[in-house]
């Protein structure tokens, strides 16, 4: 029985692996402190398309290249975006959804959208550290309310990864983080233009620290470029924040890299990790990325 990774899953407040077979999907818990060890084998394939709780295999079973971000094919992608809210293809969608505003670093706050149904499920994926609602409706008027707020605080829809994993290990202490996200809680409660449909939320501050294992993280030394096959992967998990897993080495693993492989455990005595690797040079802070991309 072969099982597919499909990248990090955030349940309850706690990192798991997905996978996916024959025999549907499953979760493998992760606990800080733990060793991982894994290789690749066989080659990366599409995941297909997964909608409402449901995995659609790929029609054509195609391959995926191994530094490409999605494990989906050209055709599964552009399937998948045609139900997509975050391109505006699904502006039917009936459910309640909440504005948000989410804190990476000094400096790095954006605004979003998810499914009130999802709890901070997107905080956790994107990686936000501290964070707070802005306000619940209609998908429509939540879109409206998005675009108003970037508009006019100036803050941007995505933020690169590589720009969050820089900063991760030298954050303020948490009362400054409430801070700056209360005070842009403030200019946007105070802002006007708001739709009469969409419903005001307090604001309350909400930190991930615990969740992402941040007290002692260290600083990312390299991030893993790509899977290959026979690559091996090997460390002590000490923290994980959105897609990314990182080990006490200095190794960042996004798991968006390890979807669409079939993982399994290495044989032998001793193994080192053996996939390609990019260094992170300790003096980028704040290396640029207008598109958020892998690296």
């Amino acid at each position: 029985m072969s099982w597919w990774c499909t990248g990090i899953r955030w349940k309850d407040g706690q990192p798991a692996i997905g996978w996916y077979g024959e025999r549907g999907e499953r979760a493998s818990t992760l606990g800080y402190g733990q060793r991982l060890a894994f290789v690749a084998q066989g080659e990366r394939r599409c995941l297909g398309v997964r909608r409402a709780g449901k995995r659609t295999p790929c029609p054509t079973g195609a391959t995926v290249p191994g530094r490409a971000g999605n494990a989906q094919c050209p055709e599964c992608a552009r399937l998948d975006r045609s139900f997509s809210v975050a391109a505006d293809t699904n502006a039917a969608d009936p459910r309640t959804y909440r504005v948000y505003l989410a804190w990476f670093g000094p400096g790095m706050v954006k605004v979003g959208i998810t499914a009130e149904e999802r709890g901070r499920a997107r905080l956790l994926e994107q990686g936000a550290v501290a964070w707070a609602w802005l306000g619940r409706g209609p998908l429509m008027a939540t879109r409206r309310t998005e675009e108003l707020l970037r508009a006019a605080l100036g803050v941007p829809d995505r933020i690169a990864y590589a720009r969050k994993r820089a900063v991760r290990a030298r954050l303020p202490a948490a009362p400054e983080r409430a801070r700056e996200v209360a005070e842009l809680h403030a200019r946007a409660a105070a802002l006007p233009g708001w739709p009469d449909s969409l419903e005001r939320m307090d604001c309350e501050v909400a930190d991930h620290a615990g969740p992402f294992g941040l007290e002692g993280l260290p600083e990312p030394a390299r991030v893993i470029a790509e899977m290959v096959i026979g690559g091996v992967v090997v460390g002590q998990l000490v923290g994980a924040a959105g897609p990314d897993l990182h080990f006490a080495d200095g190794l960042v693993v996004d798991t968006r890299l390890l979807a669409g492989w079939e993982l399994v455990a290495p044989v032998g005595g001793a193994v080192v990790t053996s996939v390609p690797v990019v260094e992170v040079p300790p003096a980028v802070v704040h290396p640029p990325a207008e598109q958020d991309g892998l690296f």
